[in-house]
This record gives structure tokens, C-alpha cells and sequence, in this order.
């Protein structure tokens, strides 16, 4: 069933396609008029985009410089759309990406931000030759989740989240709804949280479920109670949920192993979120992502002093929250189990 209100983007008309940089010197050093008051700068090259809410798929053409270039793009609050992308002197390169543009643009609690579409084209030696932004609707990929997957406004805190939209082609969009502090309660209860982002399922979009880092002292019941009314709405809105277990605390026994309540989730109560959200998954028929157990291998893996930098323990002395590096590797991480478990489609994996 279709919630009321719930609005279905149209296919692009004339006015929500915008041409930014009809042919920009090599290396950005300058732009046509037409996109003039749109970007600025050379390395980065930052440009914005006055569009409403919604999704927008960005077409752009990269290099073309007379030295070889490396650019890498950000959208919106600090999110990895196109990872380091090289070329060599003189040659031109085609990417595409979409870009889900909201308001708040970053953490659906925190600040707004800036109106419309921002993006930054940095990287090791940024070269923006042409770019093109039109309104889209694609299938969606819709995240809840704690601060361990949100868009994080500042450095150098960077959830999984964010980082995700960087491995997907234009024929996927990420809508990432985790919100820092929530629990599966407090989700559940904001407007501005789970009952948003149901408005926003069209059907088959997947709908990818981590809460547990905030649920200190949620008993089990409590907890599997709200996980299962989130999976039943998000069915009920034609969406496809997929619950996943919390990433590690970076949290070592003397014997280099995770192997305790504090790195695996066991919270105050003794309840063993990751556990529970398993069993949940086998008795719901729901698709999991097992992150915990993913995490805690490859932090096991890098051992006690490599594995710092997955965390921002020498920034902030914290073993919860991921770094840019962090982020990205759970990500990948993510994409794989989404990918292997044919989740999404092999032309949606860039």
C-alpha cells in the first residue's frame, strides 16, 4: 500500500535539467558563463545547484588537462559519490552518479545545511571538464542507523553510510536516514526518522536496518518488538528490509581477540543485540547483513595497533566511531553482502 501524501517523481522535465559547465578549460582553471555562478575554484571545484528535494542523477566529464588528473567527488553533507577517479593527460573520462538531495542534508536532526545540490570535486589533482544534473527516479537503497552510519557533518567522524554511494552507479540511489544517538525506540518515535523515511519507499526498495550502539539498557523484548514493527512497515510500504548486526567496538582482550561484551554489543541488560537481530532475521524471513561479524574479522585481523586506524582512536581516544578509512572499508563491506546475496542488481555496483 501507498502511503497518502507520498509523492512519485515524475520523469524529468525541462526545468529540473540543469547544464553547469558547457566546456571548461583544462584542469578547471576557468568556466563558461553559463556555469559561472554555479562552480568556483580550481582544486576543489565546488559547485551548487538551486533544486528542490529529490533525486538527481549527475553526468560529468572529468580530465582533459595537460597534465593527468585524479578527481574524487563529494555531494551534499561530506558523502563519497565517486571515489578517486585518474586520467591521463589530455584524455577525458564519463562518470555518472545520483545524488539524493533533502532537507536537513546531512543527519535528519542536525543542522539544514545549504538549499539545493552541492558538490565538491577534489581528489589528488581535480579536473572538472562538463557536468550536467537532471531529476531522477531510481530504486533506492533507504538506511537506519545510529551514528555509525550516518552522514557525519564534521571531521573526522564518517559513518559506513556515507561512504556507501561511492561503489553504486547511477542506477541506485542511497537515502540515508541514520540519525547520531538513536536507538530502535527513539528511531521508531521521530517524525523526522523512520516515518520519513517510510514515505519515501517506493516499492522493492531495499531498506537496510542498523540500530544496537544506543541501546544500552533496551531489554530483549523492547528490542525485537521494535525491530519487527520496522521490518512489517517497511513491508507494508512495498519496501524490502534488510536488518544488520552493529559494526564492532574496537574493544581488545590481552589475547588480541574481540571476544567480549563491550566489542560485540551486549548491552547493559545482558542482552546480545547482535544475537538477537540474527534470530530476528531466521524468524522473519529477512535478508541479514551480519557487520558484526564482518567487522570483528577484519579488526582482528589488523590487530590492536593497525586497527586504530579504522577508529578515531589516535583523533578522539574512541573505539566506536569510524574513521574516513574505516567507513569506507565497512561500506565495501556492506556493498559485498548486498552484491553476493544478489540484493541489488550487478549493473547497480560501480
Amino acid at each position: 500500500m501507498r502511503r497518502a501524501g507520498t509523492v512519485l517523481l515524475a520523469a524529468c522535465t525541462a526545468a529540473a535539467a540543469l547544464t553547469a559547465l558547457a566546456a571548461v578549460p583544462a584542469g578547471a582553471q576557468g568556466h563558461t558563463p553559463a556555469g559561472r555562478d554555479r562552480c568556483t575554484g580550481t582544486a576543489p571545484v565546488v559547485c551548487h545547484f538551486d533544486v528542490a528535494p529529490g533525486t538527481y542523477r549527475v553526468r560529468a566529464v572529468l580530465g582533459g588537462g595537460a597534465e593527468a588528473g585524479s578527481t574524487a567527488v563529494a555531494a551534499e553533507a561530506r558523502r563519497a559519490v565517486l571515489g578517486e577517479t585518474p586520467n591521463a593527460a589530455g584524455e577525458t573520462v564519463r562518470r555518472t552518479f545520483t545524488v539524493d538531495v533533502r532537507d536537513p542534508e546531512g543527519e535528519p536532526t542536525g543542522a539544514t545545511g545549504s538549499p539545493g545540490l552541492d558538490l565538491t570535486f577534489g581528489g589528488a589533482a581535480p579536473q572538472l571538464a562538463s557536468l550536467h544534473v537532471e531529476r531522477v527516479r531510481t530504486p533506492q537503497v533507504l538506511l537506519a542507523g545510529d551514528s555509525t552510519v550516518c552522514d557525519q557533518a564534521g571531521e573526522p567522524y564518517t559513518g559506513w553510510g556515507q561512504q556507501l554511494p561511492q561503489y553504486l552507479t547511477d542506477r541506485l540511489s542511497v537515502a540515508n536516514y541514520a540519525d547520531s544517538g538513536e536507538s530502535s525506540q527513539t528511531f521508531r518515535d521521530d517524525p523526522a526518522l523512520f516515518p520519513a523515511l517510510l514515505s519515501r519507499i517506493h516499492r522493492g526498495d531495499l531498506v537496510l536496518v542498523q540500530l544496537a550502539h544506543n541501546d544500552k539498557q533496551t531489554d530483549r523484548d523492547t528490542y525485537r518488538a521494535n525491530l519487527t514493527a520496522m521490518i512489517e512497515d517497511v513491508r507494508a510500504e512495498g519496501g524490502r528490509p534488510v536488518l544488520v548486526t552493529p559494526v564492532v567496538r574496537r574493544w581488545f582482550n590481552t589475547d588480541g581477540t574481540l571476544d567480549n561484551g563491550t566489542a560485540l554489543l551486549v548491552n547493559g541488560l545482558g542482552v546480545d543485540l547482535p544475537a538477537e537481530v540474527r534470530a530476528l532475521a531466521d524468524e522473519q524471513d529477512t535478508p541479514l547483513i551480519d557487520l558484526t561479524a564482518l567487522t570483528k574479522a577484519r579488526v582482528e585481523e589488523l590487530g590492536p595497533e593497525a586497527s586504530k586506524a579504522l577508529y578515531l582512536y589516535d583523533e578522539k581516544r574512541d573505539n566506536t566511531h569510524t574513521s574516513a578509512r574505516g567507513a569506507t572499508e565497512y561500506a565495501a563491506l556492506v556493498l559485498g553482502e548486498l552484491r553476493d546475496r544478489k540484493l541489488i542488481p550487478s549493473r547497480a555496483v560501480r
